[in-house]
């Protein structure tokens, strides 16, 4: 063979899926994601295997050889789809369940074409001016003040570790990015307050950033599960009267257990009189407040350093934004700015560098399908479509208070209800604890809906949180119905 026929072989062997191909099979992929979405409630939300099963049907070594498209879709519906929990099914009612809606799927797909970096400005300028479009819409729909500036981060746990972060910074006479805190008797214990209810993001972010988990000094709540004001302000005086300095308060609008909001504007009084870093975490709660009359549960978080809210949680996003704001940007960029000669450009002082306020150095166009998911559903539409989850929550709330056998255990603030079986007559609390337990277990074991628990003042306590696009009054009553069915059955059978 002569060597120009030998060359145009191997370039025939190389490069990418040819066009046609990738047409054929992108077009088919799409309808099988359209047929999905338009038939998932008639799926298991969750899957019947068990640990191992997936991994056990599928080859232990990678193919040497290319295999063909239609094989490898075809083995989705084989061997992964019965592996997979439904988070997009409107029965899926655990942890808080994120949607990711048609107009963000679109988005997630452009983002993967164009698969760009936007680490500099220069990298990519539309994913930083739209990022910045994007979260100051986002910004304005919550009613937070104009002086907020925002950065989207995968999730609300790496949002919090900056957060953090930026209190750490902002002791500027530590010098700690300069000479950090390890082996410096000068640098005094530090200590960080949350609540007993604060997601554990917090803890693994003080973790990480080298503090310990001794700095980190949980405060009691009320019977609402909100942090307590006064026994804040007995645990700072105490711990500076030890010689132990506080830095930071970590307030939360809508804890993951029970979604409960802490007092911020009470919490901001405390830290602005203390000289303490305010950061909230309304990773859950703070997408109510695109609803006019939801506005409310961020009062003091104008007030508030850094703020973390999750569109993929609550707003129809596909995991993962997180959308993170702060009032002292330049705090942020100082915390974490670190340019080699490779990255530095002509346009470093005009524009924006992402690469400067965070972590990662490389950035997904993520900013893409929030603005997609904005304008496809308009603020109004996003504001009626939580507003109904807010509904089919206190509707799912009504039934349990009216049943003689169940009961509320939490306020409902949006859209998860905390709620228990509590048969008559029935008083032993590890009793009930094993008996709800047990209905948990036989209601997630139908496959029918899929619920969580979480544990309040020792109760185990079940969740059921509303949350996703297509969930219908149909959907809410369904579960419902099977937790009473199952719950006389267990009775039924003690």
């Amino acid at each position: 063979m002569d060597h120009d026929k030998k060359s145009q072989q191997t370039e025939t062997m190389l490069g990418d899926m040819p066009v046609t191909e990738f047409r054929k099979v992108g077009h088919q992929l799409v309808d099988w994601v359209a047929d999905y979405l338009e038939h998932v409630d008639e799926r298991p939300v969750l899957p019947g295997v068990k640990p191992g099963d997936v991994r056990r049907s599928l080859p232990s070594e990678p193919p040497h050889k290319p295999e063909r498209m239609e094989d490898i879709v075809a083995d989705v519906d084989r061997f992964i789809m019965p592996g997979v929990t439904h988070w997009n099914h409107p029965r899926f009612h655990a942890y808080f369940n994120s949607t990711a809606s048609s107009p963000g799927i679109l988005a997630e797909f452009l983002s993967a074409a164009l698969n760009v970096n936007g680490m500099v400005w220069q990298s990519c300028p539309a994913v930083t001016e739209l990022e910045e479009v994007a979260l100051d819409w986002l910004r304005q729909m919550l009613g937070l003040p104009g002086q907020f500036s925002g950065v989207i981060y995968d999730t609300a746990s790496t949002s919090t570790l900056h957060g953090i972060a930026m209190a750490r910074e902002a002791l500027e006479d530590l010098r700690t990015r300069e000479e950090g805190l390890a082996g410096r008797p000068e640098v005094p214990r530090l200590r960080a307050y949350i609540s007993e209810f604060a997601h554990s993001s917090v803890e693994k972010a003080i973790i990480t950033l080298g503090f310990g988990m001794n700095a980190v000094r949980k405060i009691p709540v009320d019977d609402k599960f909100r942090m307590k004001i006064p026994e804040l302000e007995a645990a700072i005086a105490e711990d500076r009267k030890n010689g132990v300095r506080p830095f930071c308060v970590v307030a939360t609008v809508g804890t993951t257990s029970c979604t409960s909001i802490d007092p911020v504007p009470a919490i901001a009084d405390v830290c602005e009189r203390e000289h303490l870093w305010l950061h909230v975490d309304a990773a859950y709660g703070g997408s109510a407040a695109i609803i006019p009359e939801m506005r409310y549960i961020l009062d003091g978080c104008e007030r508030a350093d850094s703020l973390v809210v999750n569109p993929h949680k609550w707003m129809f996003v596909p995991v993962d934004l997180s959308a993170f704001y702060t009032r002292s940007p330049d705090i942020l960029r100082r915390a974490f700015s670190l340019v080699p000669e490779y990255l530095r450009t002509s346009h470093d002082n005009a524009a924006r560098n992402l690469m400067d306020y965070g972590v990662p150095l490389g950035r997904r166009f993520r900013a893409l399908k929030l603005w997609f998911v904005i304008r496809y559903f308009g603020w109004d539409g996003l504001a009626d479509r939580l507003r109904d989850h807010l509904r089919l929550a206190k509707q799912f709330a009504g039934w349990v208070s009216a049943h003689p056998s169940f009961e509320l255990l939490a306020p409902v603030d949006f859209g998860t209800v905390c709620f228990r079986a509590h048969p008559h007559g029935m008083t032993d609390e590890q009793a009930l604890n094993t008996l709800n337990e047990r209905l948990l277990h036989a209601t997630n074991g139908r496959r029918e809906t899929f619920l969580s628990h979480t544990k309040l003042g020792g109760m185990y306590t079940l969740r059921i949180a509303i949350g996703h696009i297509q969930t219908r009054d149909s959907h809410v009553q369904s579960t419902w119905e099977l937790v009473q069915r199952e719950l006389k059955n267990l009775l039924a059978t003690a």
